[in-house]
Parts: C-alpha cells; sequence; structure tokens
C-alpha cells in the first residue's frame, strides 16, 4: 500500500510562553501541501525497511516511519512488513516532512492490518512522535495551540493563488530558533489576521523566528525579500526555517529567479 505525505507551511507563528516540560507555547496555522515523499510498506516474510532519494541523517531506528511501526508494533504485535521511503521533501526547512511520513506511516498500518484506529486514537500515537506529527493525521487546515498539536480545524483556503516555496540548503537547528526567541504575548490574534484578506498579511501576519534566524542567516531575509519583488502578495518563514515561501495571484518562474535550489510551486 502506497502514500504520499505531504508537507506544510506555518501562517503565523507566535511564541508565547516557555512551558515547564521545556516546550513552548505557541500559535500558529498549518496549511497542508500537496509537495509530497512516497511511502510504502507491504505485507513480507521478515521486517525491512528501505530508503531512496534524498539522504535521512541517522540509522534505520532514528527513522519516524521505523518508530511509528515499533509504536504500534508494541501494542499490536504486527506481522512483518517491508517499508520503503523515497524521500523528496527537504530535511530540517520548516515544512514538518518527517512529521509527515511518521503520520503517514501509522495511517498506512493502520489500513493494512485493519486495526481500526479512530482518529483520536492515532492523534494520541501521533503526539508521541513529534508535535508537527498530530497535524498531518488529518490534513486539513489547522490552528495550532499548546505545543502546536493542540488542534482545531479552521476555516482557511489558499485556493486560487500560486505558491511558491524555496528551500536553500541550509539547516536551521530548531533549538537555536527557540533559544534566540524571547517568548511575548502576540500583538494580534492570529486567529483575527488570518480572516483578513491576503493583501493585509504583509504588515499583519508575523512568524516570530524571523528576527533572529534572519540575523543569523541573512541569505534567507534576501530570499524573502526577493519573493516580494518578484510579486509576491505575501512571503514567510516557514516554521523555524529554512523554507520560504511566497504567495503571488499569477505564476511566477521559480527556476529562472531560484536557480539550483530546490522548491515547489504550483497553484493551491
Amino acid at each position: 500500500m502506497v502514500a504520499f505525505p505531504g508537507c506544510k507551511l506555518n501562517l503565523g507563528l507566535h511564541i508565547l510562553a516557555k512551558r515547564p516540560d521545556g516546550y513552548h507555547t505557541i500559535n500558529t496555522c498549518f496549511y497542508p501541501l500537496p509537495w509530497t515523499d512516497v511511502l510504502e510498506f507491504l505485507p513480507s516474510p521478515s521486517w525491512a525497511f528501505a530508503q531512496s532519494g534524498l539522504t535521512i541523517p541517522g540509522g534505520e531506528g532514528d527513522n519516524l516511519c521505523v518508530k511509528a511501526h515499533h509504536l504500534l508494533d508494541l501494542d499490536f504485535h504486527l506481522p512483518p512488513v517491508q517499508g520503503q521511503l523515497h524521500k523528496i521533501i527537504p530535511m530540517g526547512a520548516g515544512l514538518g516532512g518527517g512529521s509527515a511520513d511518521a503520520a503517514h506511516s501509522l495511517r498506512l498500518l493502520n489500513d493494512i492490518f485493519s486495526l481500526a484506529l479512530s482518529r483520536e486514537r492515532l492523534t494520541a500515537y501521533a503526539r508521541q512522535l513529534g508535535s508537527d506529527c498530530t497535524f498531518f493525521i488529518q490534513d486539513q487546515p489547522a490552528f495550532g495551540a499548546g505545543r502546536g498539536d493542540d488542534l482545531e480545524p479552521i476555516e482557511l483556503t489558499l485556493k486560487g493563488l500560486y505558491l511558491v516555496v524555496i528551500s536553500p540548503l541550509i539547516h536551521v537547528s530548531t533549538a537555536m530558533a527557540y533559544a534566540s526567541v524571547t517568548p511575548a504575548p502576540a500583538a494580534e490574534d492570529l486567529r483575527t489576521v488570518l480572516r483578513q484578506p491576503v493583501a493585509e498579511w504583509k504588515a499583519r501576519l508575523v512568524n516570530d523566528f524571523e528576527p533572529s534566524v534572519f540575523h543569523r542567516y541573512p541569505e534567507l531575509q534576501n530570499i524573502k525579500q526577493h519573493l516580494y519583488s518578484m510579486g509576491a502578495v505575501y512571503a514567510s518563514l516557514s516554521g523555524s526555517g529554512s523554507s520560504l515561501f511566497g504567495l503571488f495571484d499569477r505564476p511566477v518562474a521559480r527556476e529562472v529567479d531560484f536557480p539550483g535550489v530546490p522548491g515547489w510551486s504550483g497553484w493551491l
């Protein structure tokens, strides 16, 4: 059985407070994207897992797909499977590709072995794998609170806009990014801003990671500025980076403006 785990954008990201458990309380909006990896699990005489495409750091046991399988196997003693992940979405890029792979592994295994796990139970398993993983159980626009894993649906569509995602080969440490931000209450409620026309977002929709990440990596700020020079209605860092995205009301030539830089573009 094959799945195509996508990725996400963060539309706005407010870092509100440091939590006693070491995480941060945030507000953000997750929006799903059709830029995908390819994931397959098949029944097999013995366990096996293979990777292709982009190189994933670490050994097999560090892979989130493998961790997802082991998590379900602990409770359900699953028959052996052979897994294959073809990695396309860049890692360490603020797009949540690894989290998507983990969540879709749970979903695939649930279907293959007819475990009949509800969305709520799948979400509980996903939460053990990472904060962003819960979003990919549902793959619908959602407002994220708490660590980002307390989700509620949000009425939001970017349909009719042309998206450009630029993922330069820069790895931004999430730990470093959080350590460089001083948590504070948001100047404006995120959901209120998202209800406004996209043309108003430039002055109001904020990602709190941008000042410190741009200070450390000025080339990322240059990419954002270039997206605006190309005519973007709105442009931003996604998550803690390093990916940036621009929303346009017309197609643009991503490959011409950013030759050789990984990315994705298309109508939403």
